[in-house]
């Protein structure tokens, strides 16, 4: 099967694209290539550098190589900045999928894994939170993915779309070829790592007064090779099922942002010096996964849960690149 992976140079798109081709896929990466890296496409794919923004572009792809399916991670994705602006967050994430969703529906290509986000649950009231709990996001970033959501789920009823959509929690960590390497970066742990590195003086934390037994936020750290297995998993259930289809994925614990910088000092043996900062808008106190119906739907299970274990491999992968894929 030849699955079309837009986004594919990023963090996410990019191991995904690597496991598709692993797993014997053949793969078509789009990418513009504004927040990813070409170098961390696989060798193998077929790539082409433009937006899935432009119509043109997209159904000559579509026309040229056919694919059967899609996977999408096109999206911005930083919480602070989707609060700034977040016209380009709808136009983006939104807007721009749309174009997607109809170059696919020109070339009845009607299989779909979304990229989501735990943000669409906002401030969640219940811990851990199941797909059943309700949605209310509290920035532009998640509500745009939410309404990717509901656009997925009309799109099932109208014309026999099927589509998976993976909230991820916070994906962490790295394989042997691909890691974090964001510019700017944000991620807590890359940022930590230069820290330890010597890239970076301190580690600010954004809030220490939180409802949390520490005071700083509480996330879910899932690995990114467990984030890719899962992809394929769903892209082998597209055909059991009708319509739109949604599974939470994270590890089902929770470390708080104090934790995560004890486990990577003794992870590197580096002491990580930081300052207390002001509360970044949008956050939510805590965000913790239940990922029941994923492993009980289609026996996902995530091999890499501690938190030291994640740490190691963006560490090992750090001390590889430490100036990212330019190095």
């Amino acid at each position: 099967m030849k699955v079309l992976v837009a986004g594919g140079a990023g963090y996410i798109g990019s191991v995904c694209a690597d496991l598709l081709v692993q797993s014997g896929y053949s793969v078509v990466v789009v990418d513009n290539l504004s927040r990813g890296h070409s170098q961390a496409v696989p060798s193998s794919a077929k790539r082409y550098c433009g937006d899935i923004a432009n119509e043109s572009f997209l159904d000559q792809v579509f026309r040229l190589e056919k694919p059967a399916a899609v996977m999408h991670f096109c999206a911005l994705s930083l919480v602070g900045e989707s609060v700034a602006d977040p016209i380009t967050y709808y136009q983006n994430n939104v807007s721009a999928g749309l174009v997607l969703l109809r170059v696919m529906l020109a070339h009845n290509v009607k299989k779909l894994i979304f990229s989501s986000t735990a943000a669409i649950f906002g401030e969640p009231t219940v811990v851990p939170i199941s797909e059943n709990t309700p949605a209310s996001p509290v920035n532009p970033y998640g509500a745009s993915k939410l309404m990717f959501e509901r656009i997925l789920s009309d799109l099932g009823h109208a014309y026999g779309f099927r589509s998976v959509s993976l909230r991820y929690f916070n994906a962490a960590g790295a394989t042997e070829h691909h890691g974090e390497d964001h510019r700017p970066e944000t991620h807590l742990i890359p940022i930590i790592l230069d820290v330890a590195l010597g890239k970076r003086q301190k580690l600010t934390v954004f809030g220490n007064d939180y409802p949390t037994p520490d005071g700083s936020c509480i996330r879910d750290y899932i690995h990114v090779a467990d984030l890719a297995e899962a992809h394929i998993l769903a892209l082998e259930y597209l055909d059991r099922i009708e319509g739109a289809e949604c599974f939470n994925l994270g590890n089902g614990q929770g470390f708080s942002v104090f934790e995560v910088v004890a486990a990577a000092e003794k992870v590197t043996g580096r002491s990580i010096p930081l300052e207390i900062g002001e509360r970044r808008p949008g956050d939510p106190a805590v965000l913790v996964a239940s990922s029941a119906k994923i492993r009980n739907t289609l026996g996902w299970q995530p091999r890499h849960r501690d938190i030291h274990e994640i740490i190691e491999s963006a560490w090992r992968w750090k001390l590889e690149h430490p100036n990212g894929y330019n190095a």
